[in-house]
């Protein structure tokens, strides 16, 4: 897992600035980009609550079927699942006031890549756990690594973070 500063020139990105800024790409994956590839991006806001997993799914799969990368579907609508609960479990600053807790899925097409990043509130790195046999859950981040080319996470200021993952077409 790698995380990395968002800092760009003398800009600084913040957990409250719309997301994603114009040109972001996650730094320990730009080495993949081609030069003058296609680049589009869309955003969804989440709402703190359970059902907003099935709506970012549903964002995601018709983003893509607009940017007619439907081949990436299946694996971006289960990233964009275990991303999301994450977020909603663990992004969630319960002591801060509700109205200043944003949750966004921003999907960022460069080519045949798209990335998938989610940013929350909250300041904990995720982290690939090694769950018990008999513990449900705790595989998601498997999930994403599994399906992803890269993925990580990046801390937001002043506080919050976003964690991407990279899909391939």
């Amino acid at each position: 897992m790698q995380s990395t500063n968002l800092t760009r020139g003398q800009n600084q990105w913040s957990a409250l600035d719309w997301w994603p800024p114009i040109g972001w790409w996650p730094e320990p994956a730009r080495d993949l980009l081609d030069p003058g590839s296609v680049t589009a991006s869309a955003t969804f806001v989440l709402l703190p609550k359970a059902e907003s997993v099935h709506s970012a799914r549903s964002f995601a799969a018709g983003t893509l079927a607009g940017w007619d990368m439907t081949d990436l579907q299946d694996g971006m609508e289960l990233v964009v699942s275990e991303l999301a609960t994450n977020a909603l479990r663990h992004g969630l600053v319960l002591s801060a006031p509700r109205a200043r807790e944003v949750i966004r899925l921003s999907l960022i097409r460069r080519g045949a890549l798209v990335t998938c990043a989610i940013t929350d509130p909250g300041s904990a790195e995720p982290v690939l756990r090694d769950p018990s046999p008999f513990e449900p859950g705790g595989l998601g981040l498997h999930i994403v690594e599994s399906l992803s080319v890269r993925w990580g996470w990046c801390p937001l200021a002043p506080q919050g973070k976003a964690v991407w993952a990279v899909l391939s077409g």
